[in-house]
């Protein structure tokens, strides 16, 4: 799967994408969301499900490149996700910490949106969103989507609440999102 927004190329992770990775997941302050930095375990953990989820279910996170330089600056996609109770469709984004408020998380995001509703056929998309979290909170309520509730994820021995947004196929087909 790739996608192809104003400045970015989104395509499947692959293993020569583990240093730029890291440098996401290794950052402390970039996963204040996920309890703190990864080691390099998990970050191979985490890159082996991705590219368990583009055979099933078909995506997964991708990495996202700056189409100006052809760096690797974040990841961004689609996964199944358990909200609210629910298995649902999600759209999540992870930036290294040098490219952080320049509209890439949003645009990325959007584009994954958009493949849902387009090509995925889905009738609401999810973004899971820990509640001290207010840069990503703006990017969902950017992408349309509103708060669906609360929960609480226990993750790394940690409760951490969180908020969930979602934007339904109906108010994405509005005229306001006729970029599309």
């Amino acid at each position: 799967m790739r996608l192809t927004t104003e400045r970015l190329d989104l395509r499947e992770l692959t293993r020569d994408d583990l240093p730029a990775l890291r440098a996401i997941l290794q950052d402390e302050e970039t996963m204040l969301a996920y309890e703190g930095a990864f080691d390099d375990e998990m970050v191979d953990n985490w890159l082996d499900r991705m590219l368990e989820r583009y055979e099933t279910p078909g995506h997964g996170f991708m990495a996202v490149v700056l189409r100006e330089t052809d760096e690797m600056i974040g990841q961004c996609g689609l996964t199944m996700q358990h909200i609210l109770n629910e298995d649902v469709l999600e759209v999540g984004y992870l930036f290294n910490r040098a490219h952080w408020h320049r509209g890439y998380a949003l645009e990325a995001a959007t584009a994954c949106r958009d493949f849902a509703f387009d090509e995925l056929g889905a009738d609401r998309v999810w973004a899971q969103i820990r509640d001290t979290n207010l840069s990503s909170m703006n990017v969902a309520i950017r992408l349309g989507m509103t708060v669906r509730g609360r929960f609480v994820k226990h993750y790394r021995g940690v409760d951490m609440p969180h908020l969930a947004f979602a934007i339904d196929r109906a108010h994405w087909a509005l005229p306001a999102f006729a970029s599309h």
